[in-house]
């Protein structure tokens, strides 16, 4: 029987810049595109030094790795295909990212079970699945003091239906089909 063929991309900077890593084709998996990662990190500093990171819906994992290639404490990923999250302990091995942590699990059941603070989360959910609604309310518990998160979507967040109340769009813009945020917890509310 023959191997799959295996999709790939590549990390733009730090430690493991232009290194390929592998992901397999999935459903409603989808890369964030290098120029969106450029402009993400270049909002974030390219420095990421000490920074614990959460890639929920990691699929590829680049965005991930990419916060390890930039310094980033650690990078906790977390995916519930099989085919991603075993191409996730593999390019873990190739990189030798010891610290990406990786899970094979539902992201709601990871957020439920999870007691760690990141001061950064990277969410790219399945589109047309209604995840955002679901999962913003519960990340306040899983955020440092002066967090960020980064959500890729199919529609902007700019409206208040799109957007929990406690939540402020700090930088967004869009790429083809792409809309993709910067957020921070407000709790002025």
């Amino acid at each position: 029987m023959a191997t799959p063929k295996l999709n790939s991309v590549r990390i733009n900077t730090g430690e493991w810049r232009s290194r390929v890593i592998k992901f397999p084709d999935a459903v409603g998996l989808r890369p964030t595109p290098e120029r969106v990662r450029q402009t993400v990190f270049n909002w974030l500093g390219q420095d990421l030094s000490g920074m614990t990171c959460l890639d929920l819906f990691a699929g590829t994992g680049v965005m991930g790795f990419e916060a390890l290639s930039r310094g980033a404490l650690s990078a906790t990923l977390v995916e519930k295909s099989l085919s991603a999250y075993k191409a996730l302990i593999d390019n873990r091995q190739l990189l030798k990212a010891e610290h990406a942590h990786i899970y094979h699990q539902d992201a709601l059941k990871f957020l439920s079970q999870n007691t760690h603070k990141f001061n950064l989360i990277f969410l790219d959910p399945p589109y047309h699945q209604q995840w955002l609604p679901k999962v913003l309310p519960l990340l306040d518990e899983h955020l440092q003091a002066d967090a960020l998160v980064y959500v890729e979507a199919e529609y902007a967040l700019d409206s208040d239906e799109a957007l929990p109340d406690a939540w402020q769009v700090i930088k967004q813009s869009k790429a083809g089909n792409v809309f993709y945020h910067l957020l921070k917890l407000s709790h002025d509310q």
